[in-house]
C-alpha cells in the first residue's frame, strides 16, 4: 500500500500562548541571578535580572522618545549585546523590529527603510568596510526616506542621550503597554535574502518566533545550565530566534563570541565560557575545524548545537562526533516559517544527521507535493516541501500579491525539493529552480556534491547547471581544495567518478575556487555562481 508524504508533529509540550516580554518576565522571575548574556569582545556579562533591567530601561526610553506600538523600528548592526536589548525592548512595547542586513549598501538600505515605513533606526557606527552612519546619512540627506525620525548609534552620544530619557517614564507605563499586547500581533519583519529581485519582508508575530525558539531549544534539551555560542547573525532567524529566544525561553546563556563570524574567536569563546551548544552553517564548522591550532581549544563542554543553512557533510559530522559533540542537531526551515520546520533529534543515527534534515517539529504539519498538480506524493518521491501551523508568517509586509503566491490554504510552499521517508524524515535535495535537467534527466545537485566530498582532496563542493546546446543543461562543479592539494580538473573528476556515478551525473566542467559567493547567512548564491560560470566558460 502506498503511503503519502505527510506528517504531523507532537502536541506536547503545549504551545506558549504568551508574548515575548511576558515570557522573558517569567524566565527572570525563575533565574534572575543566573547569567543571561555574555558579549566576549565588549566584556559585558549580565545576569537575567540585569538583562531585564537593560530591556526595561530601553523600553521606557523608547516610550519617552514617542515610539508607538506597531511602529517599525529598524536595526542595522552586527551582533552585540545592545542588539538583544533592542530585540526585547521593542517587543515589550509592541513596536515592530525590522532587521536590516549588515551587508546592505545604500540602495538596499533605502529600499527597506521605505518598504517597511521605518520611523526609527538603531545602528552600529561601522563594521568591516561599512560606515553605517555615513550611509544612513546619505540616504536621509537625499530626502528619499522622510518617515525616518530618529537614528540612535550604539556607543555614541545619541544612544546615551536616548537611555537618559528612561527617567521620563515609569516602569508602570511600560507594563501598561505590555498588558495590551497580543501574541498574534506582528513583532518582527525579516527580509528574505532576495536572490532574485528585491527582498520581501516576512512579517512574524510573538507567537511565531517565541514558540519556534522554544521548541528548537526543547529538542536540543536546553535548561538553565546551557550556554549557547551564537556566531550566526542576529539579523537573521538563526541568531535572534534559534539563538536568543531559545536561550531566554529556557533560562540559558547567550554567548556572543564576536560581532561577525570569526572561527578563532568562536573556538576561544567555546573554550573559555564552557559552552554546551554551538551554532553555525556548515561552512562555519568547516572553518573552525580547519584552524591549525584546533587542538589548543578545550571543546569538551559542548554536547549539542545546531547546524543549518545547507546540508551537513558526513566528513564534518564525523569530526564533531570525534570531538565528543554527539548531540548535534540539523535544522531546516526558512524565514517565512520562523524559521524551523524540521529538526533531527539528539539521539538520531549518524545517517539521519547527515542524510536528512530531521522530522516535523511539534505543533506543525508538513507534506511533500507534486509542484505541478499540488497532490501529496508517496514516500520516497521528490516534490515541493510545504509546512503549516503556528510558525507560518503573517505574510509579506504590504505585499499581498507575493504572499498569495506562497501561502495557499494555510500551507507555506517553500520552493524546496524534498523527499520524505516512511519514518517521516525529510531530505532536502535542492531548490526547484536549482534542479538541473540534462537531456530530460532530472539531476539533484546535492547528490553529486555529497559524492565529491568523498574525494580526499576536496574541502567543499557546489554543483550547478549551466546552459548546453545539445543537452539543454550540463553540470559544473565548483570545488574548494584542501590546503596543499593539487587542483582537480574536469578530467581528474571524471576519472574519480566513472563507475561510481551515472555518466550523465558526472560534471562536465570543474572550477577550482578559494571561496563560494555567499549570502550573509551562509547560504551559497548559486545564481551568482551560474552567472560567473557562464561568463568564464564562454557559454
Amino acid at each position: 500500500m502506498t503511503t503519502l508524504s505527510h506528517a504531523v508533529g507532537e502536541t506536547e509540550p503545549a504551545l506558549l500562548e504568551q508574548t515575548i516580554p511576558d515570557n522573558l518576565d517569567a524566565t527572570v522571575s525563575r533565574f534572575g541571578d543566573r547569567e543571561a548574556l555574555i558579549d566576549v569582545q565588549q566584556g559585558i556579562r549580565w545576569t537575567y535580572a540585569e538583562f531585564a533591567g537593560e530591556v526595561d530601561r530601553l523600553a521606557r526610553a523608547l516610550l519617552a522618545a514617542g515610539v508607538e506600538k506597531g511602529e517599525r523600528v529598524g536595526i542595522w548592526s552586527p551582533n552585540r549585546a545592545e542588539w538583544t536589548v533592542v530585540q526585547y525592548a521593542t517587543a515589550k512595547i509592541g513596536a515592530i523590529l525590522v532587521n536590516i542586513n549588515p551587508a546592505y549598501r545604500t540602495h538596499e538600505l533605502e529600499y527597506v527603510l521605505k518598504q517597511a515605513g521605518i520611523a526609527h533606526v538603531f545602528l552600529a557606527p561601522s563594521f568591516k568596510t561599512s560606515d553605517y552612519v555615513a550611509m544612513l546619512g546619505e540616504v536621509r540627506d537625499s530626502g528619499a526616506v522622510p518617515d525616518v525620525r530618529n537614528a540612535w548609534v550604539f556607543g555614541q552620544s545619541s544612544w546615551d542621550e536616548l537611555l537618559v530619557r528612561a527617567e521620563e517614564v515609569g516602569s508602570e507605563s511600560v507594563a501598561e503597554v505590555q498588558r495590551s499586547l497580543d501574541a498574534s500581533e506582528p513583532i518582527n519583519i525579516q527580509y528574505t535574502s532576495g536572490t532574485t529581485g528585491f527582498p520581501k519582508g516576512a512579517t512574524l508575530s510573538h507567537r511565531n518566533i517565541l514558540n519556534n525558539g522554544y521548541f528548537v531549544g526543547e529538542i536540543c534539551g536546553y535548561t538553565e545550565n546551557d550556554r549557547i555560542n551564537i556566531p550566526v547573525p542576529f539579523y537573521h532567524c538563526f541568531g535572534m530566534v534559534m539563538g536568543n529566544l531559545a536561550a531566554t525561553t529556557h533560562g540559558s546563556v547567550m554567548v556572543i563570541p564576536a560581532p561577525g563570524f570569526d572561527p578563532a574567536a568562536t573556538l576561544q569563546a567555546t573554550s573559555d565560557e564552557k559552552v554546551t551548544s554551538l551554532y553555525g552553517v556548515p561552512t562555519m564548522f568547516i572553518a573552525e575545524w580547519s584552524q591549525p591550532d584546533l587542538a589548543a581549544y578545550d571543546l569538551t563542554s559542548v554536547r549539542t548545537g545546531i547546524m543549518a543553512g545547507s546540508p551537513c557533510p558526513a566528513t564534518m559530522m564525523s569530526k564533531l562526533i570525534d570531538a565528543g559533540i554527539d548531540e548535534m542537531t540539523i535544522c531546516y526551515g526558512m524565514t517565512e516559517t520562523s524559521p524551523v520546520s524540521t529538526q533531527t533529534r539528539r539521539d538520531d543515527s549518524f545517517e539521519r544527521k547527515v542524510g536528512t534534515v530531521g522530522r516535523v517539529m511539534p505543533h506543525l504539519e508538513i507534506k511533500v507535493v507534486d509542484p505541478v498538480t499540488g497532490e501529496t506524493v508517496p514516500h520516497g518521491t521528490p516534490g515541493e516541501f510545504c509546512t503549516k501551523g503556528y510558525s507560518v508568517m503573517l505574510g509579506y509586509w504590504e505585499q499581498q500579491d507575493k504572499t498569495d503566491e506562497v501561502l495557499i490554504d494555510g500551507w507555506m510552499h517553500t520552493g524546496d525539493i524534498a523527499v520524505m521517508d516512511e519514518d517521516g524524515y525529510v531530505q532536502i535535495t535542492g531548490r526547484i529552480k536549482d534542479m538541473v535537467i540534462r537531456g530530460g534527466e532530472n539531476i539533484y545537485p546535492r547528490e553529486i556534491e555529497e559524492f565529491l566530498y568523498t574525494h580526499p582532496d576536496v574541502l567543499d563542493a557546489q554543483v550547478i547547471g549551466v546552459p548546453d546546446e545539445k543537452y539543454g543543461e550540463e553540470l559544473c562543479a565548483w570545488i574548494r581544495m584542501r590546503e596543499g592539494a593539487e587542483p582537480l580538473d574536469a578530467e581528474s573528476v571524471r576519472a574519480f567518478a566513472t563507475g561510481k556515478l551515472a555518466h550523465y551525473k558526472i560534471p562536465r566542467y570543474v572550477m577550482v575556487v578559494d571561496e563560494f559567493p555567499m549570502t550573509v547567512t551562509g547560504k551559497v548564491r548559486k545564481v551568482e555562481m551560474r552567472e560567473k560560470s557562464v561568463a568564464e566558460l564562454g557559454l
